[in-house]
């Protein structure tokens, strides 16, 4: 009789650790899942105020078509990137594809910010500047999102990573999330832009 007891309270034991090891998992997966979707919004929004900021620069840069082209590929480019991180936030090669468009993309403005210093009536536009100033509030916000799902991965990975849930990390499949790398110039800093 003893015996029974004995297993019968191991089994249970055994059965609370998976069930409360899964459902932890799963919580922190949807954290971390949540913090992306705040990045995407911001991003989003960034997206959308580039075509803004083209339409002002081409009445203002004519013979800089090049340039203005190359923003908008690199606009697109970080769209469509974007858009297949949000399916799978965490995901090492989403992560690290998003970092590198959103890296051609701010180094596209840069370019045109740099131009733009040619062109006083470009800079001194009031479109222009209401843009800007809402690109630097979006590139705030970018970086604040951008450490809460960090911070977020981090919990899950060490939570994945800690006995015993990492037996259940193992039998169920739960795989390592990765964060978003500190490499995309514009969440590490606002660009600066003078007029």
């Amino acid at each position: 009789m003893g015996l029974l007891i004995f297993s019968v309270v191991l089994v249970t034991m055994i059965a609370v650790i998976i069930i409360d090891g899964y459902n932890d998992l799963v919580n922190y997966r949807n954290r971390y899942k949540n913090a992306y979707s705040q990045i995407d919004v911001q991003l989003q929004r960034r997206y959308d105020l580039i075509p803004n900021l083209v339409e002002t620069a081409k009445g203002y840069m004519k013979h800089e078509r090049e340039t203005i082209e190359a923003v908008i590929t690199a606009r697109n480019s970080a769209m469509n990137v974007s858009s297949r991180a949000v399916q799978n936030p965490g995901d090492p090669r989403a992560m690290q594809q998003l970092g590198n468009a959103e890296g051609a993309l701010t180094g596209a403005l840069s370019r045109l910010m740099v131009l733009s210093e040619s062109y006083p009536e470009f800079k001194a536009d009031r479109a222009m500047s209401q843009v800007m100033e809402e690109l630097s509030s979006i590139e705030n916000r970018i970086a604040f999102a951008r450490q809460a799902f960090n911070d977020a991965v981090t919990l899950y990975n060490t939570k994945s990573e800690s006995f015993p849930t990492n037996l259940v990390t193992n039998t169920f499949n739960f795989t390592a999330a990765e964060l978003l790398p500190e490499a995309i110039p514009e969440m590490k800093t606002a660009p600066h832009v003078s007029f």
